[in-house]
């Protein structure tokens, strides 16, 4: 496939028409697995910015963590490898079955579960949140609504780093991964949560791509 991202905006756009914001995940990566075809987003490494994330700490992280949107695995069995209990989901149960098959002796809990729609005890149950680029594909109020799902994961003292595509409010949304805009982004500010840290990066790319790296932390 000449464009990985070509598929992913087609069953997207269909999945909306028909009022479906997250039914398309799962038809991806199963054409994914059944066709042999690359996901954009699916690197099989973790994310660059959750390795600088825990080379920069000065204490191992402790506790519970989750990760939103796992894909195939790659940011979970770091942290877990970094110490914490880590819960993984994704809405996709292609992709949950994959990270099983890749990782059949991990300590990672993973699970097929919806951000808009997740499990009551899963607010307030961590206390690390990771999200990368979910919230970006979806559209409307679901952007909005699936940020604040996200943010009440966090426990009492607990973190969320968030990493998304950015654009400022009058640059155009462009196609899908539509980039979160300053004030989308604060929507992942829960009650008691509050972001810290945020650093708008500028990746090498043609064009370069403008990213936010978002640390929010939860009052005690």
């Amino acid at each position: 496939m000449s464009d990985p991202r070509a598929r992913a905006r087609e069953l997207a756009r269909q999945s909306i028409a028909h009022g479906d914001v997250t039914g398309w995940f799962e038809t991806l990566y199963a054409e994914s697995e059944r066709d042999g075809f690359r996901i954009s987003w699916v690197d099989l490494e973790p994310n660059p910015y959750l390795v600088e994330w825990l080379r920069r700490r000065s204490a191992p992280p402790i506790g519970r963590a989750i990760v939103v949107g796992c894909g195939y695995g790659d940011d979970s069995e770091l942290l877990s490898a970094a110490g914490l209990d880590v819960t993984a989901f994704d809405v996709a149960p292609s992709a949950i079955a994959r990270c099983h098959a890749r990782f059949p002796e991990s300590n990672v809990r993973y699970e097929v579960a919806d951000a808009l729609n997740a499990p009551t005890l899963w607010q307030r149950g961590f206390d690390f949140v990771f999200e990368a680029y979910t919230v970006q594909v979806l559209t409307g109020e679901a952007r909005r609504v699936c940020a604040r799902s996200i943010g009440n994961f966090v426990a009492p003292g607990g973190t969320l780093l968030v990493v998304a595509r950015s654009r400022r409010p009058g640059d155009p949304e462009g196609q899908m991964p539509w980039p979160l805009t300053r004030a989308e982004l604060e929507a992942f500010a829960a009650p008691g949560l509050e972001m810290t840290q945020l650093e708008e990066v500028l990746e090498p790319g043609d064009p370069p791509v403008p990213r936010f790296v978002a640390e929010f932390v939860a009052g005690r």
